[in-house]
């Protein structure tokens, strides 16, 4: 019977031969880090690949992350064998390809950017940059160009941008100074600082406001092993997240950049630091600008000597840019159904990606294969891609479906990830600074406004007690004129009243939402005062 997990070879059991001939396939963690694709239509079993693989790696060590967007991806938390009807199969592809079903749960962390399916997962606005939230906003080359800006003036101001609120705020701030900084940045306008302010509006309301905050994500705790030195399975609730699914794309090419920034070299490890399987990719290159493709193909060519696996998950190989596609060396295609001609002609694309097989038609094969069997090639030594085999996968040791709500918050409470990440931390920033900022100019003008009246009572004062001792100051230059103590005195207490009056109704203003607008009607005054 073959093993799983081989150490002394360095190799990992992908699947046996298929159709009766072929041989099996592994998979070389040293060659793991040069990426891989997981292709196929709706209901070939890319799915279950996506799990035997994550299972794999996590026994070899290996921290993985993946998204789970239908829900069923979490049954990797516990043991399989429990559902009768997958039961009689599976024992069958067992015996077939020569592997031992060896049942059991994996180390499971959930996360969620909404906190209810898993443990809040969060970056904030200074983490993920002007170019990726442009991307997740989708705005116009311009708005980037005022995004940019904002950016930088919050970087030399020492604002930090921690959350939603810090970034709207600095945007007002950028929006009343247009014209100061139009002349040493470039062109503001306020049009456009509008425009992406309704953006930030929409993904606040969509709640995507959730995805900015602390305690940001820390990378050490995705890259971690459990007691018995298994990986880590990292899972990425995303049921709901893909009801947005800009936000989607946009989180997680933030996370994989910043492994490609953070991590060290590491050159060609015996196996990979961490797995990353982006499901749905499709919708990271749909209507992306060429900017991020270029980023993506950056950080997928250089990403391999920090340690990082990259897996791509898509329904067809065309749906990735081909100088992406092109570092994907270890693959697997599932079935591509061929109804059309356009279909035709991405089967004959897919096949001539392959190393040829002289046993089989590559394109045939890959029109026929049935559910759960896919033509695989995998890296031999020295990187070079095998020959394309029928490959009947592995069934998964873990559960194959859903958990119950029980079962989940049973695997979140036993993590320490809840203590960490549960609380939310608002601490000071960019919208607390200007906003103090902001009420203490407000005070001042409130002062400002008050020292000519105490003045002019002052003089009134002086004058009514000269006139009262009978001397006349001729160096004032004022006529005497008979006074009225009594109505003077009333109209001094009604001026303090309307002073005390304003200042406390600022007060209560300046801790609503329409204290606010007060507030952001006088950042203008107080950056130019500095």
């Amino acid at each position: 019977m073959a093993e799983v997990l081989d150490n002394e070879a360095g190799t990992v059991f992908v699947g046996g031969a298929g159709e009766g001939h072929g041989v099996a396939q592994h998979l070389l963690l040293k060659y793991a880090n040069r990426h891989g694709l997981i292709a196929g239509a709706t209901g070939t079993g890319k799915t279950v690949t996506l799990q035997t693989l994550a299972e794999s790696l996590s026994l070899a060590g290996v921290p993985v992350f993946l998204s789970d967007v239908k829900g069923d991806l979490a049954g990797l938390s516990r043991p399989g064998g429990t559902d009768p009807k997958l039961a009689e199969p599976f024992d069958t592809r067992a015996r077939q390809i020569g592997v031992d079903l060896d049942y059991q749960g994996f180390p499971v962390t959930f996360w969620d950017v909404w906190g209810e399916m898993g443990h809040p997962v969060r970056t904030t606005p200074a983490d993920m940059g002007p170019l990726l939230l442009s991307r997740l906003l989708g705005l116009t080359d311009v708005q980037e160009g005022v995004m940019n800006i904002a950016f930088r003036v919050a970087d030399e101001e020492g604002l930090a941008l921690l959350d939603l609120k810090d970034l709207q705020s600095m945007l007002v701030w950028v929006g009343q100074n247009a014209a100061d900084l139009s002349l040493q940045y470039g062109n503001v306008s306020t049009a456009s600082v509008g425009a992406i302010q309704r953006a930030l509006l929409v993904l606040e309301n969509q709640g995507g406001d959730r995805l900015f905050g602390e305690p940001a994500l820390e990378l050490a705790d995705i890259i971690r092993q459990d007691a018995s030195g298994r990986g880590t399975i990292n899972i990425l609730a995303a049921e709901r997240l893909m009801n947005a699914p800009r936000l989607y794309a946009t989180f997680l090419l933030w996370l994989l950049s910043e492994l490609f920034e953070q991590l060290p070299e590491v050159g060609d490890p015996d196996r990979p630091r961490i797995a990353f399987f982006f499901d749905e990719a499709h919708l990271l290159f749909s209507d992306a600008p060429k900017a991020l493709i270029e980023k993506v193909e950056r950080v997928a060519r250089l990403i391999r000597s920090k340690g990082v696996s990259v897996w791509f998950i898509s329904q067809n190989p065309a749906d990735i840019p081909e100088a992406i596609l092109g570092q994907l060396g270890n693959r697997v295609q599932h079935a591509l159904r061929a109804f059309t001609a356009k279909d035709q002609k991405a089967l004959r694309m897919a096949a001539e990606n392959y190393r040829p097989n002289p046993d089989f038609d590559i394109a045939e094969a890959i029109q026929h294969v049935g559910t759960g069997e896919a033509v695989t090639s995998l890296l031999e030594a020295k990187g070079v891609p095998g020959i394309a085999q029928r490959t009947l996968i592995r069934p998964p040791f873990s559960r194959m479906g859903v958990v119950t709500q029980a079962e989940r918050a049973e695997t979140m409470t036993a993590s320490p990830m809840g203590l960490k990440y549960g609380q939310e931390i608002d601490r000071e920033s960019a919208y607390e600074i200007l906003a103090r900022r902001a009420e203490d100019t407000a005070k001042e003008q409130a002062k400002a406004e008050t020292r000519p009246q105490q003045a002019s009572r002052n003089d009134d004062d002086l004058w009514q007690m000269d006139t009262n001792e009978g001397r006349a100051q001729p160096g004032r230059g004022r006529r005497y004129e008979p006074t009225q103590p009594a109505a003077r005195k009333t109209r001094s207490s009604r001026s303090d009243s309307i002073v005390e009056t304003f200042g406390k109704s600022l007060a209560r203003q300046l801790g609503t939402k329409s204290g606010q607008a007060l507030v952001r009607g006088v950042l203008g005054s107080l950056m130019r005062g500095r």
